[in-house]
């Protein structure tokens, strides 16, 4: 049984109660024989029992004709005590509606006709008087009672709305910070990808001394650079396409030397001191930043010092952190080219999410990145 049709059946079993209990105490007067027997009593029995029914049928439509149930329910108990509990059902899912146009006449049906079915099946004078005085209080005590209810599961409503409404904010800002994360990792690898294509293609337009062997090489590289390059677009715009992102594959430290031989077989010129102590207890996530920061830094260094040597410095342990220091010549007069800058940015970013530190500077002619990342002592 779902959710729905729980509630469903608990709302009947309550609008159901009143005939219930009124139905026993018939049965058990009836049989210890404390009520007088006759056909009118009986009529009266029947007659209460039959404009329960119309009642329990109308809740069906409560919700597209709310004001119309919850008043025709209400005017059943002009005859009826056992339709008091379809009323009473009808005038609470009538409160949720907070339209009280509707609730302040409705309210008032429901508690006078009660009243007036005293008036009406009771003939003894006397004790008309205190029958109405002890209705008419009990009466505005279960109305008020049941709009104070109305009114309370209507605001539930409203905040179970407002926090499912909150939480789906929260996973499409999730989902959209998933999708930029994606964009930022694969532009770094399509920076390195087409920076490597434009030296490869700078190589073979202005020397004319390669043989046909180192031609063809040259060619191959730009081939296949350029088919890597592709199949990683497709993969990020792919990515960016569905709801739910896919695990794409994220390099580290481990796959620092592979890097360095890609951009060495380009014509890239690069020298590399690693003193990285226990790099196996280094944290995935770190390794991860790391590596795209050498990355950025050597497309940096082919945009804006083509040609020139490059020199990397990889050192730390845990607990002292881990640091990278890459730099290259600083060529005066030089503008930034298409994208100047915002490579800087990126890494800037990369660096603060991994809850570490970026700067750089011309020191002695050359440009200087020096990062820091967190390496925490485990032990």
């Amino acid at each position: 049984m779902n959710g729905r049709t729980h509630k469903s059946a608990l709302r009947y079993t309550l609008a159901s109660s009143p005939a219930l209990f009124y139905t026993g105490v018939f049965v058990l007067s009836s049989w210890s024989r404390e009520l007088p027997s006759g056909s009118d009593r009986i009529a009266l029995f029947l007659l209460d029992l039959a404009l329960c029914v119309p009642g329990l049928v109308l809740m069906r439509w409560r919700h597209r004709f709310p004001w119309q149930v919850a008043l025709a329910t209400a005017l059943l108990t002009l005859g009826s005590s056992m339709a008091s509990g379809p009323a009473f059902v009808t005038y609470v899912s009538l409160c949720t509606h907070r339209r009280w146009r509707w609730i302040v006449p409705v309210a008032l049906a429901t508690w006078l006709c009660p009243v007036a079915q005293v008036l009406w099946m009771d003939a003894e004078p006397a004790r008309v008087h205190s029958v109405t005085i002890v209705t008419l209080t009990t009466g505005g005590v279960i109305v008020g009672g049941l709009t104070a209810v109305g009114l309370y599961l209507r605001e539930r409503r409203d905040l179970a709305a407002s926090r499912a409404a909150a939480q789906a904010g929260r996973i499409e800002q999730a989902r959209l910070a998933e999708r930029v994360k994606i964009a930022q990792e694969m532009h770094d690898v399509l920076a390195h990808r087409i920076s490597l294509l434009a030296m490869l293609a700078g190589g073979l337009a202005h020397r004319t001394d390669l043989t046909p062997e180192q031609t063809r090489e040259a060619a191959q590289a730009i081939q296949e650079n350029a088919h890597q390059s592709l199949n990683e677009l497709r993969t990020v715009l792919g990515t960016l396409r569905r709801d739910g992102g896919v695990e794409l594959p994220q390099p580290d430290l481990s796959h620092l030397d592979d890097l360095f031989d890609e951009v060495r077989a380009a014509g890239q010129r690069i020298e590399v001191t690693d003193t990285i102590d226990r790099r196996e207890l280094l944290p995935s996530q770190i390794g991860r930043h790391a590596y795209r920061i050498v990355q950025e830094a050597l497309t940096n260094a082919r945009k804006h010092a083509p040609g020139g040597p490059v020199r990397a410095e990889l050192g730390g342990r845990p607990g002292h952190g881990l640091r990278i220091r890459v730099s290259n010549p600083a060529p005066y007069g030089t503008r930034p080219g298409p994208g100047g800058r915002l490579g800087l940015v990126g890494l800037a970013e990369r660096a603060r999410m991994a809850g570490g530190t970026i700067s750089h500077a011309v020191q002695d002619g050359r440009f200087v990145l020096d990062a820091r990342l967190p390496w925490e002592d485990d032990q």
